[in-house]
């Protein structure tokens, strides 16, 4: 089960990584490194959220709530790349911000 997991965890991760021509041309950045490393930090999460739900180490309702924070977190960051010309990019201060959401995230999951 793992193993599925983690394998749709890589195809998540791969449709990720993938940035359309058209995108790149107007100067829009997908696989900035903090983006991808975002993005990345999400994917892991979801992947631990659905082993914890299997392992019954947690309940549905907790992994719902857990994951409505992940989708803002990445709304987050699509808006703060979106924002004030930025290309694409996240500035350090973005990148800190998503990551502080992240560990509490994190923390929230256990392990």
């Amino acid at each position: 089960m793992l193993t599925r997991t983690l394998l749709a965890a890589g195809l998540i991760l791969a449709g990720i990584s993938a940035i359309p021509a058209e995108a790149s041309a107007r100067g829009w950045h997908r696989t900035h490194p903090a983006r991808t490393h975002i993005n990345h930090r999400i994917a892991r999460q979801q992947v631990r959220i659905t082993h914890e739900v299997r392992q019954g180490d947690m309940n549905r309702s907790e992994a719902r709530g857990l994951r409505k924070d992940l989708h803002g977190v990445r709304k987050q960051e699509r808006a703060y790349a979106q924002a004030n010309g930025n290309n694409g990019h996240l500035t350090r201060g973005q990148a800190r911000d998503l990551n502080q959401q992240l560990n509490h995230t994190s923390h929230a999951i256990g392990h």
